[in-house]
Formats: C-alpha cells, sequence, structure tokens
C-alpha cells in the first residue's frame, strides 16, 4: 500500500458509504473488475476498510496498487489503480483475460 503515485490514471468516484453493508464488498468488486489498465477506483468511506484491502490483494496482488489520498477518523480516501503491465501478466498466467480459459465467453 502506497501513499502517493507519480503515474497518471483515469479516476472514477465510488462512495462506499451510501450502500448498504451487505452490498458493499460484492459491488467493491464488480467496480474493481470493470476497470481497465491505467484507471482508478477513487474509494471514500467512514472508516479504514482494513479486511477489504487485504481482500482486494489476496484477489488482485500486484494488479491493483492502493494509495491512501486521506485517512482520517470518519474520512477514508483510497484509490485503487489499475497497473498496465500487472493486469496483462495476470491475465497471461491465467491464459485468458476474461477467465473463461480455452472455451470462450459464449
Amino acid at each position: 500500500m502506497s501513499a502517493e503515485s507519480s503515474i497518471d490514471y483515469q479516476v472514477y468516484p465510488f462512495d462506499a458509504r451510501g450502500i448498504a453493508r451487505r452490498f458493499r464488498h460484492a459491488a467493491i468488486f464488480g467496480a474493481l473488475d470493470a476497470l481497465q489498465p491505467g484507471e482508478a477506483m477513487r474509494f471514500v468511506n467512514d472508516h479504514d476498510p482494513l479486511p477489504l484491502l487485504a481482500q482486494v490483494q489476496g484477489r488482485y496482488g500486484d494488479a491493483v496498487e492502493i494509495l491512501y489520498r486521506q485517512r482520517e477518523a470518519g474520512a477514508v480516501v483510497i484509490d485503487f489503480v489499475v497497473g498496465v503491465g500487472e493486469i496483462e501478466a495476470a491475465a497471461a498466467q491465467a491464459g485468458s483475460g476474461c477467465g473463461c480459459g480455452s472455451e470462450g465467453c459464449g
């Protein structure tokens, strides 16, 4: 988890405070899965989501960089940045960018 990044990226806002708790993680992972290399989700929440960060690292590894923009009681802002090289490497390792394998998505 980094504090700063010198790489420019397209940012899309995601305010978790307005999403019911039972839907949050599914919505967050759906949003992260939709990001393309060079894009980021700017996550806003009222608390530091440490269990979520562990899940993100476990699921995406180095393909998603976690950058705190604000880290105060009641106000947390994090950029989840999708890296170009890491995503390409993960897709090549999986055999298919979509996860459908050699059968395709049909």
